[in-house]
């Protein structure tokens, strides 16, 4: 089994980047490989709300020029998604954001390409405004019917300078824990698979109150 990890940090090897190896090192303990993404230093746009990714229905975003394409087939392709940014006015870093809106944009309304996978969120911050991101990103695995990996509180660790989050104990327990049970709720997918049947995926049901 895979997992792919998108690292939203301009900071390549920062403190995100550190919450996601934590989280991968379990992982690799119990056999699953994972291939970090680094996103934040990149130039992507935001999305221009065309709805040409509805229309075409293969699997791609009409928006050229950069990595996001490439990204949603690894996405497809793994069997796990990790989901890391730092904390940028209390929200998700402004490049991951366009990265996500633009990708679980495609993913949902492309026969639901992330459903039933299992995913994860993790945040690092120097001070406060962890749990607003945290929550953001949780919006997009909840809008695509994933399988939420949690741990033993959020998913939110604390450092400054790139390689402090590892002095925060409490945080690095928390990212060891959700690699744990991050491997563990992946082999439970991938053993009921054939053994029991997943419900239905039903059309999404649009509805306004503007008449």
């Amino acid at each position: 089994m895979k997992v792919a990890a998108f690292n939203g940090s301009p900071n390549k090897e920062g403190n995100t980047y550190y919450a996601i190896t934590i989280v991968a090192k379990e992982l690799e303990t119990e056999g699953i490989e994972t291939e970090i993404f680094h996103v934040g230093d990149k130039t992507i746009r935001g999305c221009i709300a065309c709805a040409q990714c509805i229309k075409n229905k293969n699997e791609e975003c009409v928006l050229p020029g950069d990595e996001v394409n490439e990204w949603i087939q690894k996405m497809k392709q793994a069997d796990g998604i990790i989901l890391g940014s730092p904390v940028h006015y209390s929200a998700i870093g402004g490049t991951m954001k366009a990265f996500l809106d633009r990708a679980f944009y495609v993913t949902s309304f492309n026969n639901g390409m992330l459903r039933h996978k299992v995913g994860a969120s993790v945040v690092a911050v120097r001070r406060s405004g962890g749990l607003p991101t945290f929550d953001q990103l949780n919006n997009y695995l909840c809008y695509s019917e994933m399988l939420i990996a949690t741990s033993n509180y959020w998913n939110v660790i604390h450092g400054t300078l790139p390689g402090e989050a590892v002095q925060d104990e409490e945080g690095v327990q928390i990212m060891r824990v959700l690699g744990k049970n991050m491997a563990w709720l992946m082999k439970i997918v991938e053993n009921g698979q054939g053994k029991i049947v997943p419900p239905e995926r039903e059309k999404k049901r649009f509805m306004n109150f503007i008449r």
